[in-house]
């Protein structure tokens, strides 16, 4: 089933599997952020009939990448811009959910959607596993002390920078019927098959608050890269000093649920990994998890 290993440049229908709910979260637009103690492998473009462009390290593939999209469309009479992104299709894992981490889950998106006046979420009324879920555009990879100082996005937005670098998700697509399906560690590719059926069958979702992460270029679609924004902090940065007690609450339980997917389930871990999450402390760890 193509590569799992994260460093392959050679994603064509990039899948990552993630456990629940915070797979379906990501899937119904509730969930944002990503959030990974490596940088995505996959922000990228999509050309034309013509697979991935991506980056390398800190550099474009393409020398110039505006006047090859541009190229591409006259050739093939379609209309790119602005430039798509990169599809990222989102499985879930095996382990059925326990009713306290969907619950402790729901109450932290509950509470940081209220921050930006967000008060009637509708959760997934189930959490399937073994399934493919559906896909997201990952746009762009930015480090947490990024993403909690940017002014641009939404306060709640910014309340989901757990983590040491922060996927940016964008236009959540659902399967209309999820299918199963193994997954993998890692990001790996899906066989050709469960990739032609699955794209026949995804409808959009529309997120409870769509949010567009602005391009630091708007001409450069690989430019929100870790290191692209400044992280200095704003005047408009949550701190602690001024979350309600419920959010406060809310982001312990969040932390809590995901301490069960820690490989050695020790409160020293600088950083918790989960099959689709990890939880930072003060410290950084390259321990790599298992899906």
């Amino acid at each position: 089933m193509g590569s799992r290993n994260r460093g392959d440049v050679n994603y064509r229908n990039p899948c990552l599997t993630m456990h629940q709910p915070w797979a379906s979260l990501l899937v119904y637009g509730i969930k944002r952020i990503e959030g990974r103690s490596w940088p995505s492998p996959i922000r990228g473009l999509k050309l034309p009939g013509r697979g991935f462009a991506r980056p390398s390290g800190s550099e474009l593939v393409t020398q110039d990448l505006t006047s090859v999209v541009q190229a591409a469309d006259v050739q093939e009479g379609i209309s790119t811009y602005p430039f798509p992104t990169c599809r990222l299709w989102i499985h879930a894992a095996s382990k059925i959910p326990e009713p306290e981490t969907i619950k402790a889950m729901e109450d932290f998106y509950r509470e940081i959607y209220a921050v930006n006046g967000i008060t009637d979420l509708k959760f997934p009324e189930h959490y399937p596993t073994s399934r493919l879920l559906g896909c997201v555009e990952v746009v762009g990879c930015v480090t947490c002390d990024e993403l909690v100082n940017w002014d641009q996005i939404p306060e709640g937005v910014r309340l989901e920078g757990q983590t040491k670098f922060c996927w940016l998700c964008e236009q959540p697509q659902k399967l209309i019927i999820p299918f199963e399906m193994r997954g993998f560690q890692g990001v790996y590719n899906l066989e050709r098959k469960i990739y032609e059926a699955a794209i026949r069958g995804i409808s959009p979702v529309v997120p409870p608050l769509p949010v567009k992460f602005p391009l630091p270029n708007p001409r450069d679609p690989f430019s929100l890269r870790p290191g692209s924004l400044a992280s200095s902090p704003s005047s408009s940065s949550t701190s602690e000093v001024n979350q309600s007690e419920n959010l406060v609450a809310a982001i312990a339980g969040a932390r809590a649920a995901a301490t069960q997917f820690s490989k050695n389930g020790s409160s020293q871990s600088s950083t918790v990994e989960v099959g689709d999450e990890h939880i930072s402390s003060r410290s950084t760890n390259n321990s790599r998890r298992l899906q």
